[in-house]
C-alpha cells in the first residue's frame, strides 16, 4: 500500500517495523533509549549495496521497456564497479593498516567485508541470471541478438574473421609469460584473456601461457552488417571474437584454451593537500597511476580453470574471497552500447520534451524576469537551457561586470562553459571555483581548469581539505540605483547531460540578502577570510549541520508541547550519527517523520520506542532522484529548503555545501507538492525500508497506481 497524499500541516501515517527488531541496550524507564546503541544503526556500505538490488529489480520488471531494462542491469554493474573501486578499496586499506575509526554500527571491517562478499555474490548471480534467462531471450524475440560463436553462420564467421584481421589484430599485443616476460601490469577494469598454449614458437621457446589485453580503443560490442544479420540486428562481444580467432595470434602453436578476466583496482586518489605546493600538478601525477593501483576484486569467466584463477590471485595479491565468477562476459555492462545503436523507440521510455522557460522562448531578458519574481526550475522536466541562457545573456550584456560560479561536474561539451569563456574574453571579471577532486571527473576538471585559465578566467581550486560540492552562480550587474546581484542556486551540478536524467531543483533570484550571502560565500572560497555570518543561506562545514539539528530539535519541542510537529526530507543518503540520534529523539517525542532516501540509509525505522514515528522510502524510477529538499512544519510557519548536501557526515562536516530557503510562498508550495507530497504518494516505484535493513516494494493494492515521476512528466512536459 502507498502512503497517502499529505497536507503540509497534517501528521503522517506509520508503517510497522521489520521482521527483526534490534535488541536495545542500556535502556530503562527513567533514562529512555540509548541512541548510541550500535543495534540502532545499519552499516553504510551494506546499505549502499542494497540500492543496486533495487536497480536490478527495475531490470527484472517486465513493465519497463526492454532496452531500458538492459540499461538498468548495466547501471547496477557499473555501480558495483564503483563500489569496489572506492568503498571496498577504502575498507581494505583500513583493514590492512588498522587505522579505521569505529562507525555507529560498530561492525568490524572483517565482518563488513564478509557481508559485502555475501551480498555481492547474490547480486552478481541476479545480474547474470537476468541477462542470460530474461534479457537475451527477450531481445532475440525482438530481433536483437547477441550471437555466440556456436551460432555464427558461415557468412557471419567469414565477415567476423575479416573484421578481426583488419580492425582488431593490428592493435593487439599478446604477451607470453616466461622469465623474460613477467606478469604485466593490467589496467583497471580492462578486458584481458589468459591463454593456455602448447608447442614451440619460432625461437624454440616452449609454450605455456600468454596474456592478451584488449586495448581501450577497441569497441567491446561489434554490430554485424544488416545484410548478414539474418534479419533484425546482431551483435558480437569482443571477447567472443578474440576467443574464436586467438590461434591467429600464435601461429604454429596450439591454443588449448582462453579465459577472460577483469581486475578492479583502488581508484580513490590520495593527495596530501597540506604538503603539496600545487594541487593541480599533484593530482595530475596521482592520476597517472590510478589505473594500476592495488587490486580489490577479480572477475573471471565461470569456465576458468582453478589453476589459472590461482595464478591470477597470486599476481594481483588477492584471495579466494576477492574472486567473482561470471556466467557470461566479465564486462557484461558494455552491452549498454546497444541502447544507442538500436533504433527502437518502442523498446525505450517514451520521449518527452522538456519545458523551456517562457522568457527564454520569447527571447526576453532573464534579468528582467528574475527581478520581477524568483524563477524555479525542476529538472529534468524543465530544461537546463534556462541556466545556460542566463550565462549567455550575462556574457554579452555590457552592464554585467562579473560572473562567479562553482563547477563540480560540468561535462565535456558544456555550453555554459563556452559562455563563461566568452564572458572572460569580453573583458568581464569571471571567477570559477573548479573542484578538481570530483571523483572520476578529476582529469576532465583539470582540462576544464586549463581551458578557463587560458581564456582569462580566474580559477580557484576550492579549500584545502574540503571538497567544494556547492552549486551556485553569482552575476553582478550595473543597473539604475547601483549594482544588483543575480543568483542561481541548485541541488545538482551544472551538467547539461545529467540535467536530462537527474531530478534537481534550481532557483534564480535577485533577492538582495541572498545575493549578499552568495557574495560572502564566494569571498570565503577564493580568499582567506574568517568565518562569515549569513542571513539566509546555510553552509557546510559551518552552519548547516547545527541548523539542521536545531530545526529537528524545534519540532521535538513542539511535539512535547502538544503542537503539530512534522519533518519531511528528500535526500540521496543518510548516515550522520548525530542527525540520526536527533531524529530518534524527535520520533520518541511524537514528531512524524518521513524520509525519502534514494540510496544508503543507516537509520533503522519502525523500532518501537525509538523510531516508530519514522518512515523511510526509496524511489527508483526512470530518472535518478538527486534533489535534496528539507521541510519542517515549524508550527504554523513551515520552512522549506533545497540543498546540495545529503545528510552524510562528509557533506555536513567535511565539504563546502549550500542550503537555500525557498522564500517565495508560491514556489515553496510548488517544491513541497512536487518533491515531497508527490513522492510520498508513489505506489509503483517506491520501496519501504524495514527496521532489519531490508526493503519492501510498495504495491498499489486496491488503490489507483501512481508514479511520482510520471505525474511530473504529465504536469510539466505535456
Amino acid at each position: 500500500m502507498s502512503v497517502p497524499l499529505v497536507d503540509p500541516l497534517a501528521s503522517g501515517t506509520s508503517t510497522g517495523p521489520g521482521a527483526e527488531v534490534p535488541e536495545m541496550s542500556g535502556t530503562d524507564e527513567t533514562s529512555g533509549p540509548d541512541f548510541s546503541d550500535p543495534a540502532l544503526y545499519l552499516n553504510r556500505e551494506l546499505a549502499q549495496i542494497e540500492f543496486n538490488f533495487r536497480v536490478m529489480a527495475q531490470a527484472e520488471d517486465k513493465r519497463n521497456p526492454l532496452l531500458e531494462r538492459v540499461r538498468y542491469m548495466c547501471i547496477s554493474c557499473t555501480n558495483l564497479d564503483e563500489f569496489f573501486e572506492v568503498r571496498v578499496a577504502v575498507l581494505k586499506h583500513h583493514h590492512a593498516f588498522g587505522d579505521s575509526q569505529p562507525r555507529a554500527d560498530a561492525m568490524s571491517i572483517s565482518d563488513v567485508l564478509s557481508k559485502i562478499r555475501e551480498r555481492t555474490l547474490a547480486l552478481v548471480e541476479r545480474q547474470y541470471a537476468c541477462w542470460n534467462n530474461a534479457l537475451l531471450p527477450e531481445l532475440a524475440r525482438e530481433g536483437i541478438r547477441f550471437l555466440t560463436r556456436s551460432a555464427w553462420t558461415v557468412k557471419q564467421k567469414r565477415w567476423l574473421q575479416g573484421y578481426f584481421r583488419n580492425e582488431t589484430l593490428p592493435v593487439l599485443s599478446p604477451l607470453g609469460l616466461d622469465p623474460a616476460h613477467p606478469f604485466p601490469r593490467i589496467l583497471n577494469k580492462s578486458l584481458t584473456l589468459a591463454v593456455v598454449l602448447a608447442g614451440k614458437d619460432a625461437f624454440g621457446r616452449e609454450g605455456h601461457m600468454a596474456l592478451l589485453r584488449a586495448p581501450r580503443s577497441l569497441p567491446r560490442i561489434i554490430r554485424l552488417p544488416d545484410e548478414i544479420a539474418d534479419g533484425g540486428t546482431a551483435f558480437v562481444f569482443l571477447s567472443d571474437l578474440l576467443h574464436e580467432f586467438m590461434d591467429e595470434l600464435f601461429p604454429g602453436m596450439q591454443v588449448k584454451g582462453s579465459y577472460q578476466f577483469r581486475v578492479t583496482r583502488n581508484s580513490e586518489l590520495v593527495v596530501d593537500e597540506e604538503e603539496v605546493e600545487n594541487l593541480a600538478l599533484a593530482l595530475r601525477d596521482e592520476l597517472r597511476g590510478r589505473g594500476y593501483a592495488k587490486a580489490v576484486r577479480l572477475e573471471v569467466g565461470s569456465n576458468c580453470p582453478r589453476a589459472i584463477t590461482s595464478l591470477l590471485e597470486q599476481n594481483f595479491e588477492l584471495s579466494d574471497q576477492d574472486v567473482y565468477l561470471c556466467d557470461g562476459p566479465v564486462n557484461v555492462s558494455r552491452s549498454v552500447a546497444i541502447y544507442d545503436q538500436v533504433d527502437r523507440p518502442d523498446l525505450k521510455f517514451p520521449a518527452f520534451v522538456q519545458r523551456t522557460n517562457a522568457t527564454v522562448v520569447q527571447g526576453d531578458s532573464l534579468f528582467t524576469a528574475i527581478r520581477e519574481r524568483d524563477i524555479l526550475l525542476h529538472h529534468p522536466f524543465e530544461s537546463f537551457s534556462t541556466v545556460s541562457e542566463l550565462v549567455r545573456q550575462a556574457s554579452v550584456d555590457p552592464d554585467v561586470l562579473a560572473i562567479k560560479q562553482t563547477l563540480y561536474r560540468a561535462g565535456n561539451d558544456s555550453q555554459l562553459v563556452d559562455h563563461l569563456v566568452e564572458a572572460a574574453r569580453a573583458g568581464k571579471d569571471v571567477t570559477v571555483v573548479v573542484e578538481l577532486r570530483a571523483r572520476f571527473d578529476e582529469e576532465a576538471n583539470l582540462r576544464l581548469a586549463n581551458r578557463l585559465q587560458e581564456a582569462g578566467v580566474q580559477v580557484v581550486y576550492g579549500v584545502v581539505g574540503y571538497k567544494t560540492h556547492a552549486k551556485m552562480m553569482l552575476i553582478v550587474r550595473r543597473e539604475s540605483g547601483g549594482l544588483r546581484r543575480y543568483v542561481h542556486l541548485s541541488t545538482g551540478n551544472y551538467h547539461q547531460i545529467t540535467s536530462r536524467i537527474y531530478t534537481d531543483f534550481g532557483l534564480m533570484t535577485a533577492d538582495r540578502e541572498i545575493g549578499e550571502d552568495a557574495h560572502l560565500l564566494f569571498l570565503q572560497l577564493s580568499g582567506l577570510g574568517p568565518i562569515i555570518k549569513l542571513k539566509h543561506l546555510l553552509h557546510s562545514p559551518f552552519t548547516l549541520h547545527g541548523a539542521l539539528m536545531d530545526k529537528i530539535k524545534r519540532e521535538t519541542a513542539h511535539a512535547r508541547a502538544g503542537k503539530p510537529a512534522r519533518i519531511i526530507a528528500k535526500i540521496n543518503a543518510l548516515n550522520e550519527p548525530a542527525v540520526i540520534k536527533t531524529l530518534y529523539a524527535a520520533s520518541c517525542a511524537g514528531v512524524s517523520i518521513d524520509l525519502i532516501v534514494r540510496g544508503a540509509c543507516t537509520l533503522r525505522p519502525g523500532i518501537p520506542g525509538v523510531s516508530e514515528n519514522i518512515r523511510v522510502r526509496s524511489i527508483v524510477g526512470r530518472f535518478l532522484e538527486h534533489s535534496r529538499v528539507y521541510w519542517f512544519q515549524n508550527e504554523d510557519a513551515p520552512e522549506i529548503y533545497c540543498s546540495s548536501a545529503d545528510w552524510l557526515d562528509r557533506n555536513l562536516l567535511r565539504r563546502v555545501e549550500t542550503c537555500f530557503p525557498i522564500r517565495d510562498p508560491r514556489l515553496a508550495t510548488r517544491v513541497f507538492k512536487e518533491s515531497l507530497q508527490n513522492y510520498l504518494a508513489d505506489n509503483t516505484q517506491a520501496w519501504l525500508l524495514e527496521s532489519d535493513g531490508s526493503y519492501t516494494r510498495v504495491t498499489p493494492g486496491d488503490e489507483k497506481p501512481y508514479s511520482a515521476q510520471l505525474a511530473l512528466l504529465k504536469k510539466l512536459c505535456s
